[in-house]
């Protein structure tokens, strides 16, 4: 009998760049198709999930959890955690930049999975901050349940165009 799908959860290094990318442009595609402009999908995923993108990320300091199917290792989701880069942000804080999987593992413990890497990997800072689309409902649901709280706003540019987020932020230290 089937179980349900399978994965391991592995740290990523410049190696994984095009793992990461082709993860982050097909579940950035998957989520935001008929919601988005569809130019600006294309643009941004250009620019922004490509190997040099995620390849500079990490060398520049972020760090990566790769998930991949088992058997076979086909990579289906991914967190990445860096120096934040949002206005909202304090001293001792650290932004979790992406958490992807792709929507079949959605449900399969794997965000959660992801999470609690991302967590491990801030334990020495203050808050773990994030941004999120205004109305993605299921990823602000997710976010809430692992304790996160609304704490600003921003303008998120995808492919030349400006699209309302939220920025949230869980305590990491008592």
């Amino acid at each position: 009998m089937d179980d349900g799908p399978s994965w391991t959860i592995r740290e990523a290094g410049a190696d994984d760049a095009a793992a990461l990318a082709l993860i982050g442009a097909a579940t950035f595609l998957e989520t935001f198709a008929g919601i988005l402009d569809g130019d600006a999908i294309v643009a941004h995923c250009a620019a922004k999930h490509c190997d040099v993108a995620y390849r500079a990320l990490l060398a520049d300091g972020a760090r990566a959890w790769l998930a991949e199917a088992q058997p076979g290792g086909a990579p289906i989701g991914f967190a990445l955690v860096g120096t934040p880069d949002l206005a909202a942000a304090e001293e001792g804080d650290i932004e979790l930049k992406r958490i992807y999987s792709l929507s079949r593992f959605h449900g399969s413990g794997l965000g959660a999975a992801l999470m609690r890497e991302a967590v491990a990997a801030a334990r020495d800072h203050r808050r773990l901050l994030l941004g999120v689309y205004a109305r993605n409902e299921r990823a602000l649901a997710f976010y809430r349940k692992q304790g996160f709280a609304d704490i600003g706003t921003r303008r998120f540019d995808v492919g030349g165009k400006l699209y309302d987020d939220l920025v949230l932020a869980r305590p990491l230290t008592l």
